[in-house]
C-alpha cells in the first residue's frame, strides 16, 4: 500500500462524522448522542486516516479500569476489504488492553468477533414503530429530585463499571426526557427517552416489575407521534412482552459479546439498553 495510513485519536468534529456514517449504515444515532458520547472517553474514539481522509472508526470506551465498551465500528464502503478496519480493531483493542470489553455486533460480523476472542452473551432486539399504549396509574419522580448518588448506585445493577459523567449527562441532555419511580422511598425504576435521526429511542429502561417498566415506558413514549424504538435484550421475556404488548416489532438485532468474563448484571430489571454504541 502505498497510501499514508494512520490511526489517530478522533477530534470531537471527527466523531460527528462517525455519528453521520453511523446513520448511514441504518443505526439511526441520537441527535445529541456525539457531545455525550465524546464526553465519556475523550480519548476513547479512534479514526483510521488515509492521506488525511477518514476512512474507518471505533469506539474503545473506557469505564474505569476493568471494563470497556467497543462500539462504532466503520469502514466506509470503498475502503472495505483492504485491512485498514481490522487495523483500526486492533488497535481499539490494544487501546482498552486487559479490561473485560463488551460490544454490541452486527449479527454478520459475530465470527470475526470470536476469532478476537469475543463470546456470545445474549441477542438484543431492536422493537420499533407507533406504539398502543395507555399510561398507568403509578407516580412517577423526576431524577433531579433524586440524590445523584442514588442513581448512579442504581445503574451499577445494570451496567458493570461506573459511568457518573455520562450517565448525568444522558439523563439531562437537551431534548432527553427522564423519568423514574420512587417507592417506599428506594428507586425501583429509571428511564429516558431521546430524539434520533428517526423518531426517539427508549433507553436505558430499567425496572423492579414488568408494572414499572410499563409505566415508565408509557409515560415516555406515550406522547410521540413518531416512530419509538426500544433496544430489548432477549433473555428479559418480560422485556420482550412489554415491546410486543405495546404493538412493537423487531426491525434489527444484534449481539451482546463479551471479550473476558461476562459481567453480572441484573438482566432481570433490564428491559431497554442505554445505546448500542457505548453500553
Amino acid at each position: 500500500m502505498t497510501q499514508d495510513f494512520s490511526i489517530q485519536v478522533m477530534s470531537r468534529a471527527q466523531l460527528d462524522m462517525a455519528v453521520e456514517w453511523a446513520a448511514r449504515e441504518g443505526w439511526n444515532p441520537g441527535l445529541n448522542d456525539a457531545a455525550l458520547f465524546h464526553a465519556a472517553d475523550p480519548h476513547g474514539f479512534l479514526v483510521g486516516v488515509v492521506d488525511g481522509e477518514p476512512v474507518a472508526c471505533i469506539a474503545v470506551v473506557r469505564y474505569g479500569e476493568a471494563y470497556g465498551f467497543l462500539g462504532f465500528y466503520i469502514a466506509l464502503p470503498a475502503w472495505r476489504g483492504k485491512g485498514l478496519g481490522f487495523s483500526v480493531w486492533q488497535a481499539g483493542l490494544a487501546h482498552l488492553g486487559t479490561r473485560t470489553i463488551g460490544l454490541d455486533g452486527v449479527v454478520a460480523q459475530q465470527e470475526n468477533y470470536r476469532r478476537s476472542g469475543f463470546q456470545l452473551a445474549h441477542r438484543n432486539i431492536r422493537y420499533g414503530g407507533h406504539p398502543q399504549i395507555a399510561k398507568p396509574a403509578l407516580p412517577l419522580a423526576d431524577p433531579a429530585t433524586i440524590s445523584f448518588d442514588k442513581l448512579t448506585a442504581y445503574d451499577r445493577r445494570f451496567f458493570p463499571a461506573p459511568r457518573d459523567g455520562f450517565l448525568s449527562g444522558w439523563l439531562t441532555a437537551p431534548g432527553h426526557r427522564s423519568l423514574a419511580v420512587v417507592q417506599n422511598g428506594e428507586l425501583q425504576g429509571l428511564g429516558t427517552i431521546r430524539p434520533c435521526r428517526e423518531g426517539h429511542k427508549v433507553g436505558p429502561l430499567y425496572a423492579a416489575t414488568p408494572q414499572i417498566a410499563e409505566a415508565l415506558f408509557a409515560s415516555l413514549a406515550g406522547g410521540c407521534s413518531s416512530p419509538v424504538f426500544l433496544d430489548v435484550p432477549e433473555t428479559n421475556p418480560a422485556a420482550v412482552k412489554l415491546a410486543e404488548a405495546a404493538g412493537l416489532k423487531p426491525a434489527f438485532e444484534t449481539a451482546r459479546m463479551y471479550r473476558g468474563a461476562a459481567p453480572k448484571i441484573d438482566m432481570t430489571g433490564l428491559y431497554g439498553i442505554t445505546t448500542f454504541e457505548l453500553g
